[in-house]
C-alpha cells in the first residue's frame, strides 16, 4: 500500500512521473503473454527506473486492476471494454 509521506521521508521517496507509468504499462501490454520477474522489467525497460520508483508504478497497475503477482512474476491481464475500442475509432453511436 501507499504510504503518506511526512516532510522527513520524503526526500527519500521518489514518486513516478506520468511518463514512467505509461512507459511500465505499454510494456507490460506489448509483452502479455507471460509473466516477467521485477528484475527482468528492469533490464527490458527503454529507460532506468529506479526499484523503489518501479514498486510503486506496479503497485498501482495491482490496485487499478491491470496487472497481477505471481510466483512467477509479473503480467499484465486489463481488457479494456468494447466500447472503449469504438470511442477511439470515433464509430460509438449515443
Amino acid at each position: 500500500m501507499i504510504k503518506k509521506t511526512t516532510i522527513k521521508n520524503s526526500f527519500e521517496t521518489r514518486y513516478p512521473n506520468l511518463s514512467t507509468v505509461l512507459m511500465v504499462e505499454n510494456y507490460l501490454k506489448k509483452n502479455s503473454s507471460v509473466p516477467i520477474k521485477i528484475s527482468k522489467l528492469k533490464e527490458k525497460l527503454p529507460k532506468k527506473v529506479m526499484h523503489s520508483t518501479l514498486k510503486l508504478v506496479l503497485e498501482y497497475l495491482f490496485i487499478s486492476g491491470k496487472i497481477i503477482y505471481g510466483p512467477k512474476g509479473i503480467q499484465w491481464i486489463y481488457k479494456p471494454p468494447l466500447y472503449l475500442k469504438d470511442i477511439k475509432k470515433g464509430t460509438l453511436e449515443i
